[in-house]
């Protein structure tokens, strides 16, 4: 196994990556213990894990369960439907489509709920929405339902008005591109990413080949260990990138642009060592409900 990275992620990151995606079937709960084995992993300790786990809870992201005498969390009802959209987010092998209109909003929130103006505008940021002027928010047309869809489940529809539009200024697109989205922030968050990651994908197909049953197949526990470790720091990595690459097409964006190359990356590595990481989740997951293993 070649040598695994360790980037600096926060415990609650790599949390809400692991609840993503092995705590989200009916009835799902994974155990505590379970959850400080998978951080300890990771290489982080278990007070921290714990902690981590009761700021999650205090925030509204996990609940509480006792089942069978064992400790319990698991993803709240009430942000399980942030985790769907997620999913077409972070898992979407998304193409650049062409732009011929564009969605605007437009809001005014009171300067008494400066609060709820905040979330709106992490909301829009969220969605690939780039800033055009104060209270004016410009993403493809296609994005549209989308917005419509979380502004109205974050009650923050009222505030805001949404049209349908076309851009007639008639010189290039690609330096109003750059003010409204800051492409150089971005590109650079890009650029770190590859300089841990770039060339993972031969890397992986080195170890195990090019078949994820095959490779699933062959495993040992160590090497489902070792994919566990790769894997879950990356994922935590790649998942915020969907939300903030406007995703515009090639010549809209800087020559130089990272965005597809990083994409690459993620779904080569996703598509082989993401099967491996499962199994060594679900058999510490496995360990930690059946005292005849622990």
């Amino acid at each position: 196994m070649f040598a695994v990275p360790a980037p600096a992620v926060r415990h609650q990151q790599l949390l809400v990556t692991i609840f993503g995606l092995y705590g989200r079937n009916a009835g799902d709960a994974l155990p505590v213990s379970a959850l400080v084995s998978m951080l300890g992993t990771l290489g982080y300790d278990a007070p921290g894990v714990r902690s981590s786990v009761s700021r999650l809870k205090a925030k509204g992201v996990l609940k509480s369960v006792r089942e069978g005498g064992i400790a319990k969390y698991k993803i709240a009802e009430s942000v399980s439907d942030v985790f769907r959209e997620g999913d077409r987010r972070i898992f979407a092998p998304e193409q650049p489509a062409p732009v011929d209109t564009w969605v605007l909003a437009v809001f005014s929130v009171p300067e008494s709920m400066r609060n709820r103006r905040h979330q709106l505008r992490s909301d829009l940021s969220s969605l690939g929405f780039g800033s055009v002027a104060s209270g004016v928010w410009i993403a493809p047309a296609h994005k549209l339902e989308q917005a419509r869809d979380r502004l109205t489940s974050s009650g923050l529809i009222e505030f805001v008005d949404l049209f349908r539009s076309d851009y007639v200024f008639d010189g290039p697109m690609r330096p109003k591109i750059s003010e409204w989205w800051d492409l150089k922030e971005l590109d650079e968050q890009f650029t770190e990413f590859l300089e841990i990651y770039r060339g993972a994908e031969q890397q992986w197909i080195d170890l195990v080949g090019t078949d994820p049953e095959a490779a699933l197949a062959d495993s040992t526990a160590e090497l489902r260990r070792d994919a566990f470790r790769y894997y879950i720091p990356m994922l935590t990595l790649w998942r915020k990138f969907p939300y903030r690459d406007p995703n515009l097409p090639a010549d809209y964006l800087p020559p130089e642009w990272h965005g597809p190359e990083v994409r690459r990356t993620f779904q080569a590595v996703h598509r082989l060592a993401a099967p491996l990481a499962a199994a060594h989740a679900h058999e510490v997951i496995s360990e930690a409900l059946d005292p005849v293993l622990t």
